[in-house]
């Protein structure tokens, strides 16, 4: 019988008229039959079986075995020996090179039948032995799928005891060597459900065997750890994961954290591989492990594997978003690594470029997923925006793109950061800020933050920025007596010529603290400022005192005796003067109070009083307090301010107008504004500042710069409880208070009083009103009416005759950004420009340096963006949107700086002869020295941090290049839908490119 069914399988008929000759052959086969016959036809069948070159012809080899297994059970048992089970398995079947892959197909077929034979237990432990020793021999995907398979429905033939437990570690080792070497889709599928039966093996051992679990893991962690493994363990590996019982991960992970045979390299080598695996589909748990590691690392304070790893991983991580299969993993894992890494803005910003195009492909879903994934990422994109604020030229298009989505409150975004902090002691991370391989292509040098610090650093910079100021400080001799002025020197000197990035103030912050200030947090930087400036006048005042007795014992020379004699540095820069007038409003009586300053505290004013909005020229109403009537004799008030400066009637367009004026971009062809050439007194033809429009960018009925000044120069009403005592009339009286400015500050320093005292929090709120800032600014002088002649004659600064006022121009150079909505909390962060001269100081014209050129005003002078250890470049635009953009990023000291004029000659021409005689500040030996030790030091830092950077990145496991996945998602109306990966379908090569 055997020949005949040999024959007629391979005879040449076909498939249809073969089945029924083979449909006899079998329906024979059930008679009873002789073992002779019985052991030719199983042979046969097992030859079909094993070497079939057809799916047929193994179909028909089948199909006879499990007859002759069943109708003659005695024969099939003694043909399906031991013996022969031992030889298929060591020696295979068929000939040399051709060995038959079914061999574990043809025993978990041939099982069946032995199960209750007196050779079963001889059969299961010969299975139990060899299956072992085929794992060990590494067996392909599909190959160890088949044994799986033999024993999940053959438990019987599972290792036991020690072999069990190697049998567990050996397969994990297979599974750790699995790679799909196909990129089609079937063949994909088919990897998959090939790994996921032998991850389904390893579940049903550790459900019967409980303590082959750790030691499992413990195998698992030495592959993915291994530095010496020349291919990538498989992604494959994450399979075996989603099986562990979450309830053992508190204790694997404390384990593996505490471990100190576990090197820094294998524990970041095992690491970055596990964040790997957020590509793996249909992984359960697999992201809760990754986090419980990296808040594992984050507890025994392993912060170096951590930023090493979260910056080579992230971007992959943030790619996986694409692909809905993975993406709720994938969001997981990436919220804790951007809400964890806190102490720089390094790992969100690897992320900006990205972010536009997944938001696009995200809606263009349009799916459940795509919508859920869309507000989470939203929130955590505005808790990275709370946290990292004063990047708005970065942030821009990041926040353009999320516009539409919600925003989540402050009391949650705090919630998330807080709870998600590698470490609620920032002074842990001290030493791991944002590392910067080289200076900012600005060529600017940055300042590390200390620790809430940042009020300071940008006040500091701020105050270099300043370039007459910082000149004078570098020019500072050595030994001057004023050790806090010259702990700046040292800091202006790092910052101007050392080569690191960014540099530490840390001497020169505990120099400068101001007593009552809490270390670690959050200042006003105003009040930084103010006590600064007022330490370093009063320490030279000191000086000054130290001279004076000195010099009444002869030991000094008439030169140091000049140069004692002079202000102040900060009187010189910063210091202005203001004259205080009170007028009695019964007697008439005027009072007067001259009194120094060296900034401007500007309120805001009263929301029911009316603004310009962008009116650019102020009238003298908003200035002086005109609406007093005069007295009948008005001969009384000769000289007063208040007979000079009258409220010009409706119709009186001749009347004189002191005005504050901005000045701003002018449309080409546009006509210069008429009633400024008329009310300053000058020339629109000569003027070059007259050839300026209104500022452009204010909005309607916004605040403006002028308006805070007008506001703060207006007359104040004294009365009920607020009466002045006027010493004429030896009583309190109504009263009139004005404030005049009658001496410019070369440096004029604006605070704008954005926090006030809210009584029903009991708490100090934040003015969230945005202000424009001109770029350039007017402001009226209170002058000598000698002086006011003076000024009137052609050439001068302009004026307006009769009025005792003149004008002088300022020039936006440097803006403090405040970043939150309390004086408390928040972010200082500020933009800069360097205003100098445009005209050498030498040659003057009648006396008075020319006004910077028309190239000066047209704001190209590069502005930079200083925040903390960043520097960038920036641009005048960026100044004047960011709270468009950021409502709570707003302008909140500003700098100034004043162009050449009459009342400003002296000192500038002071300044360009000490720069014509010095040039660039040389600083002294010691100074020097001091800078290049630092810079070789620099240097040697930057080379072993090479060296031990090397050895983490080379720990770091290789993965594909992750902008390929982003790439592909660019928009293509030709794709099909359903393949993009944006769609779950994915087509053969992104569905490759997302597991493997």
């Amino acid at each position: 019988m055997d020949k005949i069914l040999e024959a007629v399988v391979m005879s040449s008929y076909p498939n249809n008229v073969k089945q029924g000759l083979v449909r006899r052959v079998i329906e024979a086969a059930k008679q009873p039959m002789d073992s002779e016959q019985c052991w030719s036809m199983l042979e046969l069948s097992t030859k079909l079986y094993l070497t079939g070159d057809t799916k047929y012809k193994r179909e028909i080899g089948k199909e006879v075995l499990e007859v002759y297994g069943h109708y003659h059970p005695e024969e099939f048992e003694e043909f399906f020996n031991v013996r022969f089970l031992l030889s298929l398995l060591q020696e295979g079947y068929g000939p040399l090179g051709k060995r038959s892959h079914y061999v574990l197909d043809y025993i978990q077929l041939g099982l069946q039948f032995v199960l209750e034979s007196p050779s079963a237990n001889s059969i299961f432990s010969l299975l139990r032995i060899e299956v072992l020793r085929k794992v060990c021999e590494r067996p392909s995907p599909k190959q160890c799928a088949k044994i799986s398979k033999l024993l999940m429905q053959h438990p019987q033939c599972i290792p036991t005891g020690k072999h069990q437990l190697l049998f567990c570690q050996q397969l994990i080792r297979c599974i750790g060597q699995f790679q799909c070497v196909s990129e089609g889709e079937e063949e994909i599928m088919e990897f998959l459900e090939q790994v996921n039966k032998v991850s389904g093996l390893l579940q049903r051992i550790w459900r019967t065997q409980t303590s082959a679990i750790l030691p499992s893991l413990k195998e698992l962690f030495t592959i993915i750890s291994s530095t010496e493994e020349q291919e990538v363990p498989s992604n494959a590996l994450a399979s075996v994961v989603q099986f562990v019982p979450l309830e053992l991960m508190d204790g694997v992970i404390r384990n593996l954290t505490n471990d100190d045979s576990i090197t820094d390299v294998q524990m970041m080598m095992a690491i970055g591989r596990m964040i790997d695996w957020v590509s793996w589909p249909l992984g359960k748990n697999i992201d809760k492990w990754i986090i419980a590691l990296l808040k594992g690392l984050a507890a025994v304070k392993k912060f170096s594997i951590l930023i090493e790893v979260t910056l080579s991983k992230i971007e992959k991580v943030f790619s996986k978003l694409l692909y809905p299969i993975v993406r709720e993993g994938a969001l997981s894992v990436l919220q804790y690594m951007l809400l964890s890494f806190q102490h720089s803005h390094e790992a969100f910003h690897l992320l900006l470029p990205h972010i536009p195009r997944l938001v696009a492909s995200l809606k263009k879903e349009d799916s459940n997923s795509a919508t859920s994934s869309l507000e989470q990422l939203a929130e955590l994109i505005h808790c990275m925006f709370f946290r990292f604020s004063g990047f708005p030229d970065l942030y821009e298009p990041v926040l353009d793109a999320v516009k539409a989505l919600p925003i989540p409150n402050e009391d949650r975004i705090k919630h998330l950061l807080g709870q998600n902090a590698w470490t609620s002691q920032k002074n842990e991370l001290a030493c791991f800020y944002p590392r910067l391989a080289s200076k900012s292509e600005t060529g600017k040098i940055g300042l590390i933050n200390l620790g809430n610090t940042c009020y300071m650093n940008s006040i500091i910079q701020s105050l270099f920025m300043a370039s007459d100021f910082r000149h004078s400080v570098l020019n500072l001799t050595e030994g001057n007596s004023q050790p806090l002025m010259t702990k700046l020197q040292w800091l202006f000197a790092f910052l101007e010529h050392s080569q690191r990035p960014a540099i530490s103030p840390e001497s020169f912050l505990s120099a400068s603290w101001p007593p009552w200030f809490t270390p670690g947090a959050q200042q006003d930087c105003s009040e930084y400022l103010k006590y600064l400036l007022d330490r370093l006048h009063e320490e030279e005042k000191t000086g000054k005192r130290i001279y004076q007795k000195l010099k009444e014992s002869s030991l000094m020379s008439q030169a140091v005796e000049h140069h004692y004699l002079n202000k102040t540095l900060i009187e010189k820069m910063f210091g202005g003067k203001m004259m205080t007038k009170i007028r009695c409003l019964k007697c008439l009586n005027v009072s007067s109070r001259e009194e120094a300053f060296t900034d401007l505290s500007l309120a805001f004013p009263p929301s029911d009083r009316n603004v310009h909005g962008s009116t650019a020229i102020q009238p003298v109403e908003e200035i002086g307090p005109q609406f007093i009537e005069p007295p009948e004799n008005a001969g009384q008030l000769t000289g007063s301010p208040w007979i000079q400066r009258k409220a010009p009637m409706a119709s009186d367009h001749a009347a004189p107008s002191v005005l504050v004026e901005t000045l701003g971009f002018q449309e080409p062809g546009e006509a210069a504004n008429p009633t400024r050439g008329n009310d300053v007194g000058v020339d629109a033809a000569k003027d070059p500042l007259s050839t300026f429009g209104e500022q452009e960018c204010a909005p309607k009925d916004s605040r403006s710069v002028p308006d805070l000044i007008n506001y703060f120069l207006s007359p104040e009403r004294l009365t009920a409880e607020n009466k002045y005592h006027c010493e004429k009339c030896a009583s309190l009286q109504d009263a009139e208070k004005v404030a005049e400015l009658t001496e410019g500050p070369h440096y004029l320093i604006l605070t704008l009083l954005r926090f006030s005292f809210d009584p029903r929090t009991m708490k100090r709120k934040k003015i969230l009103d945005n202000v424009s800032i001109p770029v350039v600014l007017k402001l009226p002088i209170l002058v000598a009416p000698e002086e006011t002649e003076e000024v009137c004659q052609p050439g001068k600064d302009g004026a307006v005759p009769g009025s005792g006022f003149m004008t002088v121009v300022y020039d936006l150079c440097s803006v403090v950004v405040h970043s939150g909505i309390s004086s408390e909390s928040g972010h200082y962060y500020c933009y800069s420009r360097e205003c100098t001269d445009t005209v050498p100081h030498g040659q003057p014209q009648d006396g008075v340096p020319k006004p910077a050129s028309d190239k000066q005003l047209d704001f190209e002078i590069q502005w930079y963006l200083f925040n903390d250890t960043r520097v960038s470049f920036s641009s005048f635009e960026s100044v004047s949107n960011v709270t468009s953009f950021f409502p709570k990023d707003t302008a909140y000291v500003l700098f100034y700086r004043q162009r050449p004029g009459r009342q400003s000659c002296l000192l500038h021409e002071a300044l360009a002869e000490a720069g014509r005689l010095h040039g660039e500040p040389s600083l002294h030996k010691d100074l020097m020295e001091a800078i290049s030790k630092d810079n070789i030091l620099f240097l040697q830092e930057q080379e072993k941090e090479a060296r031990n950077r090397a050895a983490y990145i080379s720990a770091l496991p290789k993965s594909p290049l992750w902008w390929r996945d982003l790439d592909r998602d660019k928009d293509d109306d030709s794709s099909s839908g359903g393949c993009s990966p944006a769609a779950g379908g994915g087509g053969s090569g992104s569905f490759h490119g997302l597991v493997f």
